[in-house]
């Protein structure tokens, strides 16, 4: 070990140039702990603590990025504790994973990923990698990542505007990735003990109204129509519109909801919160039904039953978009109203009119009852009030 006054210049072995030494005594076998700056004051100055220590076999190493000394002292600690009661093997294996970066740990637990391999998830997941895990921690040591370093990555999320239903998604992700270095050793205490995943809070709804909904038809091509008429007249999301398939009438009165077109893929993909294969069924208004027979009758289908077709054989969400946009421009302009507004349509349709919360959230394919409750309570108004007079008549009868 390296030893010398505290706040002294001193050449460490290895090093190419002089770091300042910020020495304190530890237990014989613990290590050093020092700066690999030259700043006047070190103690006060925001570079970053770095650590030498001989490990289980008898290897110096050297291991940077700790954020106070006490952080490093504790590392050191820590080091010296699993030393003493980890086989030299099992240890060294640990240590390798801690020195791993996170930008190849997180590619190692992708590939491992077996289960992720639908479109819509997998791609989720390489995003959150890609486009913010990588580049704000990909070069920082697994077994240096803190909770307060975590805590730190969820800040500049926000900081950079990233919503809070894709900070959600983005922290899942991470968690999953530091959780499984976690479990293999690479860190000796959990790195987001005490974490608090981001709250998606989502912005209030915006209901057309039907007149809006009748104008919008009106002003729409046949095929935004149908999407349109599927969205508000049986709940369905943007992609499962897209995917309106004359197969999926099971009844007069019961479509059956199969899979949507992806995105990204412009492909049939597997419904959202569901496995593939996984279906469910929804009402079907007859003014509903009797829209997706005169499309059908007028323009035909594939040999698949799909109505809306394109260029690749889908309807795309490139051509949605335009289309949309071309819609919007013609209707009258309503505050953060857009295309899911019909979907919202259906939803205020069903409550208003008495349809209990839990078979609206089976037929929208909510992933639970709590997304329900939280997106549409204020389309509820005055249930309170309402069931108050209900339990208060219930009494009279009683006295």
């Amino acid at each position: 070990m390296v030893t010398a006054a505290p706040g002294s210049w001193v050449q460490m072995p290895g090093s190419a140039r002089k770091v300042r030494y910020m020495a304190r005594r530890l237990a014989h076998g613990m290590g050093s702990f020092f700066k690999e700056c030259e700043c006047v004051k070190p103690t006060r100055c925001p570079h970053p603590y770095a650590v030498r220590f001989r490990d289980a076999t008898g290897r110096q190493r050297h291991e940077a990025g700790f954020r106070t000394q006490d952080d490093a002292i504790e590392h050191l600690t820590r080091v010296y504790a699993e030393k003493r009661t980890t086989a030299p093997s099992i240890a060294e294996a640990r240590r390798e994973l801690g020195q791993k970066t996170v930008a190849e740990y997180a590619q190692e637990w992708r590939t491992r990923q077996r289960k992720i391999t639908e479109y819509s998830t997998g791609e989720h997941v390489n995003s959150s990698i890609n486009a913010h895990i990588v580049p704000r921690l990909g070069s920082r040591k697994m077994a240096t990542v803190t909770p307060m370093v975590v805590e730190r990555f969820l800040n500049e999320l926000e900081a950079d505007g990233v919503g809070r239903g894709n900070q959600t998604n983005i922290f899942r992700t991470l968690k999953a990735i530091l959780r499984d270095a976690f479990d293999k050793g690479a860190m000796v205490y959990d790195p987001v003990k005490g974490v608090q995943e981001p709250e998606y809070v989502p912005q209030k709804v915006v209901v057309p109204t039907l007149a809006y909904v009748q104008q919008a038809l009106d002003a729409a091509g046949d095929d935004l129509a149908l999407e349109i008429v599927m969205m508000a007249g049986c709940g369905l999301r943007n992609g499962e519109a897209r995917a309106v398939n004359v197969n999926n009438l099971v009844a007069a009165d019961v479509y059956r909801v199969h899979n949507q077109i992806h995105s990204s893929t412009h492909r049939p993909a597997k419904l959202k919160h569901r496995k593939a294969g996984e279906f469910r069924e929804v009402p079907l208004p007859r003014s509903v039904r009797e829209a997706i027979e005169r499309h059908e009758s007028r323009y035909g289908s594939t040999h698949e039953g799909y109505l809306l077709r394109g260029p690749s054989g889908y309807y795309t969400e490139p051509m949605e978009r335009r289309r949309i946009r071309s819609l919007f421009e013609r209707l009258p302009a309503v505050d953060g109203l857009g295309m899911y507004g019909f979907r919202h349509y259906f939803a205020s349709n069903a409550l208003g009119r008495g349809i209990p919360i839990t078979d609206v959230a089976e037929w929208m394919g909510h992933k639970s009852i709590e997304e329900t409750y939280r997106t549409y309570r204020h389309l509820m108004p005055g249930s309170i009030t309402r069931a108050a007079r209900i339990l208060d008549a219930g009494l009279r009868q009683a006295a």
